[in-house]
């Protein structure tokens, strides 16, 4: 129930798992949600149609290839952190074609646009 009450006030699964193993339940820790109820948290979140609409790992790197385009926009010649921005996107097509079909859809295709309107 903490789990999915958890998810529902905006938290992501590894947020989740932070916030109980240092706040807990009633008072109590828990070290591991996997070894008090069976269950990874995803999975709980699953259960419960609560589990969040892009995976954990694809939005944190839309966040940071948005933040990098925006640096970029400000600093045309900051090559460092063009070529981070390019790992960055790379990064996203591998993870694109992996999740497609899946938990995006067939036609889904990455563009800085996209990122943006998913993460608002």
């Amino acid at each position: 129930e903490r789990v999915v009450e958890l998810a529902e006030a905006g938290h992501s699964p590894s947020e989740i798992g932070l916030k109980l193993r240092d706040e807990g339940v009633e008072g109590t820790p828990v070290p591991a949600v996997s070894l008090a109820t069976g269950k990874k948290v995803t999975e709980i979140l699953d259960e419960h149609d609560a589990d969040p609409d892009l995976p954990e790992d694809l939005r944190n790197l839309f966040e940071r290839a948005v933040r990098l385009d925006d640096h970029m926009d400000e600093n045309p010649t900051d090559y460092q952190n063009k070529r981070a921005l390019q790992n960055t996107e790379s990064k996203i097509r591998r993870l694109v074609s992996y999740y497609r079909g899946d938990q995006l859809d067939e036609d889904f295709e990455y563009t800085a646009e996209n990122a943006r309107e998913l993460l608002e």
